[in-house]
């Protein structure tokens, strides 16, 4: 059967895009005009809907406007781009006013329907389970840190605020061998919507091609279907893209973040 990509990024733009998840505590969202502006977190972020009305000068003036806000806190912001997003040149406006890109992932939707006939297989002295202690957070973040190189520190506290807020809309889960965490994963349940999101799914270098992301998808994929989940959203980078569009996922767009940190100026 053809899938309809077209019918899911409208579904993705019209539900998630349009509803944020509650933030933890210490983090608020505020709004100028349709743009989202997240505070408190690790860095600054950013978002609209596709197109936010605005060109010329009153796209350029709302940029800085967003940049002046984050640098007077002396923090980084993230201005988060889809690929399908208005005006075209908004990437280049956002990069005259110091914006710089990072990675491009690819935004992959699947129905959930498509991903729960798989039984999750784990290799021989791997255990998997659901977790909510905040020592596991901590767990979590450190993985997380070994991984992409760089201080994820933060995580923890990201990860157990959710949970203080919304426990029933947060599943965190971790892949666990000889008493370590080799693999971690989340599920963001998305009221509102027939979305839920998976995020996390990092693993040990040494641990990977041994089926442990295929199960925490599968996993994730059941809990949604238990909870009338329709579809699953994921931001892939390059190396998880081809795995989960093996697993039934469709590329609906990409998404980049544009970053202006304090350190990049001038």
């Amino acid at each position: 059967m053809t899938t309809d990509t077209a019918a899911l990024l409208a579904a993705y733009d019209t539900q998630l895009r349009a509803t944020p998840p509650a933030p933890p505590p210490g983090i608020t969202h505020e709004y100028e005009g349709a743009l989202l502006r997240v505070v408190g977190d690790f860095r600054g972020f950013l978002s609209g809907p596709p197109d936010l009305g605005l060109r010329g000068r009153e796209l350029d003036e709302l940029i800085v406007r967003q940049r002046d806000y984050f640098a007077a806190r002396g923090e980084a912001v993230e201005w988060k781009v889809r690929g399908h997003d208005a005006p075209a040149d908004l990437t280049d406006r956002l990069r005259a006013a110091g914006f710089v890109p990072e990675e491009e992932e690819t935004v992959l939707i699947a129905p959930v329907a498509d991903l729960t006939v798989r039984q999750p297989r784990l290799p021989d002295g791997v255990t998997l389970r659901r977790v909510t202690a905040d020592a596991d957070m901590h767990r979590i973040a450190a993985l997380e840190t070994a991984v992409w190189g760089q201080d994820m520190g933060w995580l923890a506290e990201h990860l157990t605020g959710r949970l203080s807020i919304a426990p029933d809309d947060v599943s965190v889960h971790v892949a666990e061998a000889g008493g370590e965490v080799v693999c971690a994963a989340w599920l963001l349940f998305r009221p509102g919507t027939e979305f839920a999101n998976l995020l996390g799914g990092s693993t040990l270098p040494e641990w990977r091609g041994k089926g442990l992301y295929r199960a925490m998808v599968t996993t994730r994929a059941r809990l949604a279907a238990a909870r009338g989940v329709r579809y699953l959203h994921v931001d892939a980078s390059a190396d998880s893209a081809p795995i989960l569009r093996r697993l039934g996922f469709h590329a609906v767009t990409t998404t980049t973040p544009y970053v202006w940190s304090p350190e990049g100026r001038g």
